[in-house]
């Protein structure tokens, strides 16, 4: 089963689960946001199996420097316009294999969902 990660190379918990997968087997594709991009349908497929909150990264200092007007009163859509004009405001890694979709790193949740 094919697996692809979603990230940002230099994202320290990125390097943590790539060296989760490669540790546990599992051959995966990685997809680098900030050469590559992201389109809105996948965010929209993501949003609908996980919600845009879980997809949304609200720790990190790109979200954390919006103004406070915009952190306020977030909702699917603008969430996910900023996950586009930003890609490193979406959580990171999103883990896809198959019908398993993850966001964050979990090693825990890993071994569960993830084959190798």
């Amino acid at each position: 089963m094919k697996t692809r990660m979603f990230g940002i190379p230099n994202c320290d918990t990125v390097k943590k689960a790539r060296s989760w997968l490669e540790t546990h087997g599992v051959a995966y594709a990685f997809h680098d946001y900030k050469k590559v991009g992201i389109d809105e349908a996948t965010l929209r497929r993501w949003s609908a199996q996980l919600g845009w909150e879980a997809l949304l990264n609200r720790k990190g200092t790109t979200f954390r420097k919006l103004p406070e007007a915009e952190r306020a009163h977030l909702n699917e859509d603008n969430a996910i316009a900023l996950m586009l004009a930003s890609p490193s405001m979406i959580k990171r890694p999103v883990i896809e294999q198959g019908t398993v979709l993850l966001a964050g790193f979990a090693p825990d949740t890993y071994l569960k969902q993830i084959t190798g």
